[in-house]
């Protein structure tokens, strides 16, 4: 198997990039997929969560009100710490189960975690990654693309953009980035890119 931490800032591009990947033949695991799995009813991060910010975090039917713990937690950089404390190692416990289920089916898989909160583990994460590829997209793109195509409003895209780490510290880990400024056109071709270079490996 060959594990590959695929991230960047939101709005970067990436689920783009890990889309591409998965049509070539790379097994995707989605970070988000896997964090809206361990706050489902009944699952003790949510009791957790609950318990900390009470019931107003919860919908009617029990389930997780995302709008009104990403009220709290993108404006609270206190707050957003507790809420990752309790959610993170939950997060990462699913994920190695998804990748140890991957490797099972095929030793000789790709497998790309599409995660944008990698760097946020602050070296704690209990995943080595055989390469982190980057999608860097400039702050000023990513909140348009927040603004025009989210629907957010320009101070609620910019605590999503300041609540995450920033460009230069993402950078700093990568192995491989890949630039999304310039269209999807060309961040796909990237993508393709990196994926005939890791089969002639």
């Amino acid at each position: 198997m060959y594990l590959i931490g695929l991230t960047g800032g939101i709005a970067s591009g990436k689920s783009s990039v890990a889309a591409r990947l998965a049509e070539r033949g790379a097994v995707v695991v989605d970070a988000d997929k896997v964090a809206r799995e361990v706050v489902e009813p009944g699952t003790p991060a949510l009791a957790a969560i609950a318990d900390h910010f009470g019931g107003g975090v919860l919908a009617a039917d029990g389930s997780l009100d995302r709008a009104a713990l990403g009220a709290i937690v993108f404006s609270d950089p206190e707050q957003r710490l507790v809420l990752n404390g309790i959610t993170h190692p939950a997060v990462w416990e699913r994920t190695r189960t998804l990748i140890a289920a991957a490797e099972a089916r095929d030793p000789d898989a790709v497998v790309v975690y599409d995660v944008p909160l990698l760097l946020e583990g602050k070296g704690r994460r209990p995943i080595e990654f055989d390469l982190v590829v980057v999608v860097d997209a400039s702050a000023a793109t990513r909140l348009r693309r927040l603004v025009e195509l989210r629907g957010l409003t320009e101070q609620e895209a910019k605590h999503r953009i300041e609540s995450q780490a920033t460009d230069e510290e993402r950078l700093a880990i990568a192995d491989v980035v890949i630039d999304s400024d310039g269209g999807l056109e060309r961040t796909l071709a990237q993508a393709d890119a990196l994926w005939d270079s890791l089969r002639e490996r």
